[in-house]
């Protein structure tokens, strides 16, 4: 999928040339999202957060500066305790394969196990609108991959 070019107004948080680094913010990646045209909300914690397909995707800016962003994937299928065996086995196999996003299996409050992916990137030194574009397309579009092939394993409900 070819990539939106990205634009904004003038005083926006896209404005400026195309190539320069800027830090990475909250609003850096809203409009990022906002032009791709990607629907999210922004959670309690105020990380934003969509929908695609049968997953959530989170997106943060971890780090004690804010530096590293952060693009997490839970699918939404889940599964019984006695499966997380297998599902250890799947993100093992998962992560051996691929390198993105990272899958790891992520045991609930109410006992329930589900996959979850991250992708993340160190962004100290700053990054390009076009860049995080970039990273946000991936982290999404491997994401989506990553929730698609647990759709397809025995023993989940959809939650």
């Amino acid at each position: 999928m070819a990539s939106p070019e990205i634009e904004d107004g003038p005083d926006g948080p896209l404005a400026g040339h195309p190539q320069t680094l800027r830090p990475l913010t909250r609003e850096l990646i809203a409009a990022v999202l906002a032009n791709r045209g990607y629907a999210v909300a922004e959670d309690a914690d105020g990380d934003l957060v969509g929908r695609w397909g049968h997953s959530l995707i989170w997106f943060y800016r971890r780090g004690t500066a804010g530096e590293l962003l952060q693009v997490r994937t839970v699918a939404a299928h889940r599964f019984g305790i006695e499966r997380v065996p297998d599902l250890h086995a799947f993100c093992n196999a998962w992560n051996h394969d691929r390198l993105w996003p990272k899958a790891f299996v992520h045991v609930a409050d109410d006992g329930l196990a589900q996959i979850c992916g991250e992708v993340t990137t160190d962004l100290e030194r700053g990054v390009t609108p076009h860049q995080l574009d970039q990273l946000v397309d991936c982290g999404v579009s491997t994401g989506c991959q990553l929730a698609a092939t647990v759709a397809d394993l025995p023993g989940g409900t959809l939650r």
